[in-house]
């Protein structure tokens, strides 16, 4: 990814923000929100995306605000939207980070590192019988 590029990311809560514990707020999850920071400072979106609505939803808002996550917009496309039963309710985002991916969460560090390509390139080691054809 160029990280001169402002993305939309759309970002659950339970499971992917802080640890599952619905409808209690878990506790964080290790580097969410310095991720989540940095990648603001770095000019891209937010978007809480969350099956959470009305007091419970709140809730995970103002957990987020208190540790200093002002989201772009909540499960919606763009603060405002308003939505009526003609449209869709997906969202447009650039990118999804939620825990029910497949192969489930890989951890804000990785995420990070794939957003930005800052994951150091380490040459694999070649063991076996294909070692000796370098």
């Amino acid at each position: 990814m160029d990280v001169n590029q402002s993305l939309i990311i759309a970002v659950d809560f339970d499971g992917t923000i802080v640890e599952d514990a619905y409808p209690k707020i878990g506790k964080p999850k290790l580097f969410a929100f310095e991720t989540l920071k940095k990648l603001q400072e770095e000019g891209h979106r937010l978007i809480l995306w969350t099956y959470r609505c009305g007091d419970k939803l709140d809730e995970a808002v103002t957990f987020c605000e208190n540790n200093g996550i002002v989201f772009y917009a909540v499960n919606s496309s763009f603060l405002g939207e308003e939505y009526s039963n003609k449209m869709s309710r997906k969202i447009h985002a650039d990118l999804f980070i939620d825990d029910r991916n497949i192969g489930g969460f890989i951890g804000w560090g990785e995420i990070y590192q794939m957003l930005t390509n800052t994951k150091p390139n380490i040459p694999k080691k070649e063991s076996g019988f294909f070692r000796f054809f370098k």
